[in-house]
């Protein structure tokens, strides 16, 4: 049974949008949003088309009662993607920040997932 995460919101109408960039920290972040959906926190929704202006998936998104995005490093393509499209992010959360090292391995360790999940919950829960 997966443990149970809480968002400090208390929405069940909130958005997690992720980098997928291609970095450990990108695909760290795109699995962090995997796990916060399959936790119950928000649902996980596509960065890239918010940037691409897909009307359905813009639609979506302004619906949500709050907005999460995850960035793997200091370029915040997330957050500028989602912020260019007239979004607000109501909280944001950088990998990089966590104490991971961006590198250039697209494999997530096992380690660094649990280890930044835990991280990501806590922030969550504040």
């Amino acid at each position: 049974m997966a443990e149970e995460i809480k968002c400090a919101c208390d929405s069940t109408n909130v958005a997690l949008f992720s980098c997928s960039g291609a970095s450990n920290v990108g695909q760290l972040s795109n699995q962090l949003a995997i796990e916060l959906t399959e936790k119950g926190v928000g649902k996980m929704m596509c960065a890239v088309g918010i940037g691409g202006q897909v009307t359905g998936l813009l639609r979506s998104a302004e619906g949500c009662d709050r907005i999460i995005a995850i960035d793997g490093c200091p370029l915040n393509c997330t957050k500028k993607a989602l912020e260019l499209s007239g979004l607000e992010v109501d909280r944001h959360i950088l990998v990089t920040d966590l104490g991971i090292t961006k590198n250039k391995d697209l494999r997530v360790k096992g380690p660094e997932l649990s280890d930044t999940l835990e991280k990501v919950s806590e922030i969550l829960a504040n």
